[in-house]
């Protein structure tokens, strides 16, 4: 199963880079971008059944991660929320999961960690 995945953050190089990386080892498919907490806000409202999965960042150009996770609160049980950050920190990893997050990797060293939970959610949906 390819995974529809919505990708929010505002540094090009990292967005295109991760697309890459995630297309050629986890099977995801890039439905939609956005750089600010605006654009994935109303991006998230127009598409609710259009995504399998949400990788956010906390720190964009406009507004923060944060307001996106809030619009996926109310998201239905098979769509899945990460959050991708250079702030990874205990503490936003604890307020990552009052918010309904299902997971939190750091963009220095867990991009491995992401590719493999990718590949686990691809490999749900087949079962």
């Amino acid at each position: 199963m390819t995974l529809k995945t919505y990708i929010v953050e505002d540094n090009a190089t990292i967005k295109d880079n991760l697309i890459d990386a995630l297309v050629e080892l986890a099977d995801i498919e890039a439905v939609g971008c956005a750089e600010t907490e605006l654009e994935g806000r109303q991006w998230l409202r127009q598409n609710e059944r259009g995504w399998d999965l949400a990788i956010v960042d906390l720190f964009l150009r406009q507004g923060t991660g944060l307001g996106v996770l809030r619009e996926c609160l109310e998201r239905k049980a098979n769509q899945k929320v990460v959050v991708l950050s250079n702030y990874a920190t205990a503490a936003i990893r604890l307020r990552c999961g009052e918010m309904g997050v299902d997971a939190v990797f750091d963009k220095s060293n867990e991009i491995d960690a992401l590719v493999t939970y990718c590949l686990q959610q691809c490999h749900r949906g087949k079962d």
